[in-house]
């Protein structure tokens, strides 16, 4: 695993990990994520299996060389199949004071430390509220230490090209990354043509840049001979034949909704509005005009998904999405869109809550707004992706869900899967089933009843201005036959129940257990961006002996029908989710399962050893101490006491 990988400094050639845990950490405006972003391409194109965990600050410059401002990006990749970003990190590369201090204790023991000497001024430890500096003290004791000025050496790298000192250390970010491609034998020359690509009309400062890049590299080189830096090189992961791309969750999630509209054979309609972390979605979509994408930047969360439901009524594949807050406003929308019975897809892109929240940290806690959120009864599928990969297929289900059952669809992300990284298999475009929209061109007997439903339960989908086809469409109920608005009671129940079933039917595949066996002492139970650590914490425990599975759940409403029989072949069944026990409840709810609750609410997701401790608590013959709260990691967030 990589949080058992060798420390940093001991490792050699004849010693190589077979996954390493990096973290970069800055300022907000240091460049942590373009480092990032681009150390994972490079890492992508070595062949490595990779997972990324940006986590940056909500606001838009919190103040420089403060706490709150930090911004990191974490990466962990190996030479084997990796699912979580990693636990721990065994390199962490710290450009001032604050980024050392929020994220040192994140840092295994031996791992190994680079820190930017410039920026430890009194000023900066002062923001950072350090009395002394660690780099004085016995703070980086328990480390190995790489201490230098790597602003001083930025600043002579590009001094050739005549930048005043301000431009010249923005160059600081590819010094670094410079550096980390030399420690993990990286070639630079794809850096060298995005560099030279993305400041095409500004050649000076691409060459800064390009300069900035090969020094922090060539220092490498020089500094090699002496401990602790050294080479490390990871061979590629074993991985199928194919056509392979680094690809985010939102990107995923944009392609999917287009690959679903093609095989509806429909144009897609896309109305959002800017909202941390769902805004991606709208960008990608824009780029993507030639597929029959239109998207609206509506003026608000209602007017986006009223656009999209019109766009539905139109005979176009309605979208739009948003995360919590703008789906609350949507709310009254989406039973529009479910009294219309018209497709819709909804991708809500979780994060901390409620309110405004956390807006850059994640969290699993609007899933009782997806399953239960709504005036009246007013059921609609919801489905989650596991990972960014998985979010491509999920979208594509997304879109057959609302074509086939004529309905609104819910689509669960987080701000962890919108922005983490893995590589992805490309499929093949034959291997999916299309699923071409069909419309009621004509009556199907001799008076219209556009009520008149299929075998699946679904009304005919009707475009405005079919001749002899005018119907009435709109939030007030309807006659089960005719169409025409209906105060009847028992029309009402009749149209409430044929609603209600009509998602309660939707066939649902069976669930399928991820890992380990079928039955056993205990089941534990996810859905959403928990996969990965629950997999490797499922795993490390069967290694120990326990009697352990993980099953996790794509299809939140309706449940799969077999989900009951499998669990209950398990003595006891643990839900890790990041909220207070959530789908616990629908659990319980829907199949009478005596289930119990890990919940975590921090804004950070499961570390792999957390999920471990709770699941070796079923086995330690202590009665009693099974399930509960994880408390919030100050690995993973600097405490509030220390940034005041």
């Amino acid at each position: 695993m990589a949080t058992q990988a060798p420390p940093a400094s001991t490792t050699t050639q004849t010693d190589v990990p077979d996954a390493i845990v990096v973290r970069f950490a800055g300022d907000s405006g240091d460049g942590m994520q373009l480092t990032g972003g681009q150390f994972t391409l490079s890492t992508a194109l070595a062949g490595n299996d990779l997972a990324t965990f940006p986590d940056f600050p909500a606001e838009i410059r919190a103040p420089q060389g403060t706490l709150f401002g930090v911004s990191a990006f974490q990466i962990n990749f190996g030479s084997r199949a990796i699912n979580t970003a990693g636990d721990a990190p065994d390199v962490l590369v710290a450009m001032n004071p604050a980024a050392l201090k929020v994220n040192l204790p994140a840092l295994k023991p031996g791992g190994l430390v680079i820190v930017d000497t410039g920026e430890f001024t009194k000023r900066n430890l002062d923001k950072a509220k350090y009395d002394a500096s660690p780099l004085d003290d016995d703070t980086l004791a328990p480390f190995d230490v790489l201490a230098f000025d790597i602003s001083a050496r930025t600043l002579e790298a590009v001094e050739p090209f005549g930048l005043g000192k301000k431009d010249g250390l923005r160059c600081k970010n590819m010094w670094t990354l410079g550096l980390a491609l030399w420690m993990f034998d990286r070639p630079r020359e794809p850096l060298h043509d995005w560099l030279n690509k993305k400041f095409a009309k500004a050649p000076d400062i691409a060459a800064a840049n390009i300069a900035a890049l090969d020094a922090g590299h060539a220092y490498g080189e020089t500094a090699e001979l002496s401990a602790p830096l050294k080479q490390v090189h990871l061979p590629p992961a074993p991985s199928e034949p194919g056509l392979y791309r680094t690809i985010t969750g939102a990107e995923a999630v944009s392609l999917g909704l287009v690959a679903g509209a093609q095989l509806a054979e429909l144009p897609m309609f896309f109305g959002g509005y800017p909202i941390t972390p769902a805004s991606a979605i709208l960008h990608h979509l824009a780029r993507l005009k030639e597929y029959g994408v239109t998207t609206f930047q509506a003026e608000d969360e209602i007017a986006a998904v009223c656009a999209a439901i019109g766009a539905s009524y139109a005979g176009q594949l309605g979208v739009t999405s948003s995360s919590g807050p703008g789906i609350a406003l949507k709310t009254e929308a989406l039973g529009l869109g479910i009294m219309t019975e018209l497709p819709l897809v909804v991708v809500n892109s979780q994060r901390g809550g409620p309110s405004t929240g956390l807006p850059t940290k994640t969290e699993q806690s609007d899933l009782y707004q997806a399953v239960y959120g709504r005036n009246g009864d007013a059921p609609m599928p919801v489905i989650a992706a596991r990972s960014p990969g998985d979010a491509f297929e999920v979208a594509i289900e997304a879109c057959r869900l609302a074509v086939k059952y004529m309905t609104p669809v819910m689509l669960l992300t987080d701000g962890y899967i919108a922005n983490a990284a893995e590589p992805w298999k490309v499929p093949d475009p034959s291997s999916f089933e299309p699923f071409p929209a069909t419309f009621l061109t004509e009556p199907r007997g001799d008076v219209l009843e556009p009520y008149k439903r299929n075998e699946n339960g679904s009304r005919p989908w009707i475009k405005p201005g079919t001749p002899h086809m005018m119907h009435r469409i709109g939030g007030i109920e309807k006659d089960a036959t005719t169409g025409n608005i209906s105060y009847d009671p028992a029309n009402h129940q009749l149209m409430t129940d044929t609603r209600r079933d009509k998602i309660a039917n939707i066939p649902v595949p069976d669930q399928e257990v991820a890992f380990g066996e079928t039955t056993g002492k205990l089941a534990v139970v996810g859905w959403g961006s928990t996969y990965g650590p629950i997999k490797q914490a499922v795993r490390r425990s069967i290694e120990k002996g326990c009697s352990v599975s993980h099953i996790h759940v794509r299809h939140i409403w309706p449940l799969p029908a077999n989900l009951g029989e499998l669990l209950s072949g398990f003595e006891r069944v643990l839900v890790p989710e990041m909220n207070t026990g959530q789908f616990k409840t629908v659990l319980r709810d829907q199949l009478l399962v005596d289930a119990e609750s890990l919940t975590k609410t921090s804004g950070q997701p499961f570390q792999i050893a957390e999920l471990e401790e709770a699941i070796c608590a079923y086995f330690d013959d202590i009665e009693g101490n099974e399930g509960g709260e994880v408390a919030a990691n100050d690995q993973q967030l600097p405490s509030p006491v220390e940034s005041e």
